[in-house]
């Protein structure tokens, strides 16, 4: 960043102060001009730089003066105020784009702030989750983690986009130790080089980071895993999750996100983790897709083993879709907007539920705090979203019209999916907790599913047994066990 470019910190509060005390003391990444704030107690005074520093000025309200800085070589916005909620983002957005800013940058949510903690490192440009749904809640995340403060904590599937988000808010929950698992050599490296990062630039306590590549199907290494880790805590987000590619490939749906959660489970009861939080999905609810099912097992494996004898506290939370996942629908349509379209939907009335990632994983870490062993949670999701709505918010948000400038097209619907998804089945009633947004599931009556007769009988097929060679890998006979599930 070049030291000529002028910066404007949107907000001159405690976070935005900070900030601009970062930047004056490194003096590389350009100058503070001058602070916006929409409060009159502030606007007209002067904020003080580091020893040595010049002072900035508050300049104000933000919409009175943007016309102002039109006309100067505004290079760039910072969004400073992180307990700003969605209406207040989208104008300020709309407000900073008019002023023709080069580029606008923000804070993450309030809460990933640990007492108003805020580092420059945490800024990333804005983008549309962060102008989309509802207003998250906030979560004191230094409280909610206070459970796992000085322990050692296992994500799996910790380079993907929800186990990334959970280690960012692990490292600032003071843990001991923090593991990085996952199979994928080059996504655990980019999040295991961006956790020592923010841990360089002040964000978050000296946690031990330690990345490690394993696969969850070889049960020999998990047990050699936990028995050398002593992993205080647990939590699982990887799984393979593409549905239409699963549909495809079926076998080794159920080979991961099944037995592999098997061998965790056997690994973690046998090395005494203390507490497993099991990440699940709304398409687990009356499955109509292989990974449906897959993580419909999954719900009824950790919930089972619960009931077990001197157990960790097992606990299942249960949410919608993630703004901005990766292969999800919003970076697809990135994409699509990026080449000039069209951007393809699956129907003008498929709906979907959707948070953001960092409110997802926030939600989840207080969950695993205060969710009792065999509990299943459910996430407030608010209401349902328009896919075509979604698609159409996001061809504006950069710039064109729908139809008229970026088309929209339907495809139709793909193997395993299905209009709406739902977050209770009609067996399981919600019921409110002492926690905003978490629901706690309760069944009318038990379950008929044994779990142990099902996974027998999916042995084979994922597991080559010689004396039933023809069950190994035979999608057709996997169908057949799980047709008795699907939705």
């Amino acid at each position: 960043m070049a030291k000529s470019k002028r910066l404007y910190i949107i907000g001159a509060g405690f976070a935005g102060r900070t900030i601009f005390n970062e930047i004056a003391s490194k003096a590389i990444f350009g100058e503070v001009v001058a602070f916006l704030d929409d409060d009159p107690e502030k606007i007209g005074k002067k904020i003080d730089g580091p020893s040595g520093k010049p002072s900035v000025p508050v300049l104000g309200p933000v919409r009175d003066v943007a016309g102002f800085i039109r006309s100067s070589r505004a290079d760039e916005a910072i969004i400073a105020i992180p307990s700003a909620s969605r209406e207040s983002l989208k104008e300020l957005y709309a407000i900073l784009k008019k002023a023709n800013f080069q580029k606008i940058r923000i804070l993450p949510g309030i809460s990933q702030i640990v007492e108003g903690d805020a580092h420059l490192i945490q800024t990333r440009s804005i983008d549309l989750q962060d102008l989309l749904g509802r207003n998250p809640v906030h979560i004191n995340l230094k409280q909610s983690l206070s459970y796992v403060r000085q322990k050692r904590v296992l994500v799996t599937g910790a380079g993907g986009s929800i186990g990334s988000e959970l280690c960012r808010q692990l490292l600032s929950g003071g843990v001991a130790r923090l593991y990085l698992l996952g199979h994928g050599e080059n996504s655990i490296y980019q999040i295991d080089r961006e956790l020592r990062l923010l841990q360089d630039e002040g964000v978050g306590e000296k946690a031990a980071i330690v990345p490690i590549i394993g696969d969850l199907k070889d049960a020999a290494y998990m047990d050699y895993i936990f028995g050398h880790l002593k992993a205080d805590a647990v939590f699982h987000t990887a799984a393979y999750k593409h549905v239409p590619m699963m549909e495809e490939n079926p076998v080794a749906a159920i080979e991961n996100n099944v037995f592999g959660t098997e061998n965790l489970i056997k690994a973690a009861i046998k090395h005494g983790v203390k507490r497993f939080v099991h990440i699940s999905t709304d398409k687990a609810v009356s499955p109509v897709s292989v990974y449906g099912i897959s993580k419909y097992i999954c719900e009824l494996m950790v919930l089972a083993a619960s009931e077990a004898q001197a157990n960790p506290n097992f606990v299942v939370v249960r949410f919608g879709n993630v703004l901005g996942s990766r292969g999800s629908i919003v970076p697809l349509f990135q994409q699509q907007i990026e080449k000039g379209g069209p951007v393809t939907v699956t129907h003008p009335d498929m709906n979907r539920y959707f948070m953001t990632i960092s409110e997802a994983c926030s939600l989840v870490l207080k969950t695993g705090g205060v969710g009792e062993n065999g509990g299943l949670y459910l996430l407030d999701m608010g209401e349902p979203v328009r896919i075509r709505d979604l698609a159409e918010q996001l061809i504006r948000f950069h710039g064109y019209e729908p139809d008229t400038e970026i088309k929209i097209e339907y495809v139709g619907l793909r193997p395993g999916e299905r209009l709406d998804e739902t977050l209770l089945s009609a067996d399981e009633i919600p019921s409110l907790t002492d926690y905003s947004r978490i629901l706690r599931i309760n069944r009318k009556t038990p379950l008929t599913i044994d779990v142990k007769t099902l996974m027998n009988k999916l042995r084979p097929v994922c597991n080559y047994d010689p004396e039933r060679a023809a069950d190994y890998r035979n999608a057709e006979l996997l169908k057949k066990i799980l047709e008795g599930i699907r939705g």
